[in-house]
């Protein structure tokens, strides 16, 4: 099974997983699943970590091939179908990374994991 992970997850996944639901921690240990982070989460970790609203415990660069080499992570660049998947998208979440990572899990038809609450009001098969 694919997941895409919200940046959050990401961020727990590599850092705390002690924070991440017991369901949510077994699906992501479990090595036959794929495990997908966002160009959008990406982006949205490196502009928080300029700003100073975000430390890692290592550079961004770091942590994201840290987890690719040791968790097989997959980068999903923002493609041309997941934009026009937004025009679908009712507006119940404003924020536009989170409307990104949602768009591309209808389009990939990939499960999403994240516990934001605004999430389920969407049609897409989610993980908490």
């Amino acid at each position: 099974m694919k997941f895409l992970l919200d940046t959050h997850i990401f961020i727990w996944w590599a850092e705390e997983p002690a924070r991440l639901s017991p369901t949510a921690l077994t699906a992501l240990e479990d090595e036959s699943n794929d495990l997908v982070l966002s160009v959008a989460s990406v982006w949205e970790m490196q502009i928080k970590i300029q700003i100073g609203k975000m430390k890692l415990s290592q550079s961004l660069p770091a942590l994201i091939a840290s987890q690719q080499q040791t968790n097989d992570l997959q980068i999903l660049p923002i493609e041309y179908t997941h934009v026009l998947t937004l025009d679908n998208l009712p507006l119940h979440h404003k924020d536009p990374f989170d409307r990104v990572i949602i768009a591309q899990a209808i389009a990939e038809s990939m499960t999403l994991v994240s516990v934001d609450t605004a999430f389920p009001a969407y049609p897409v098969k989610l993980l908490n």
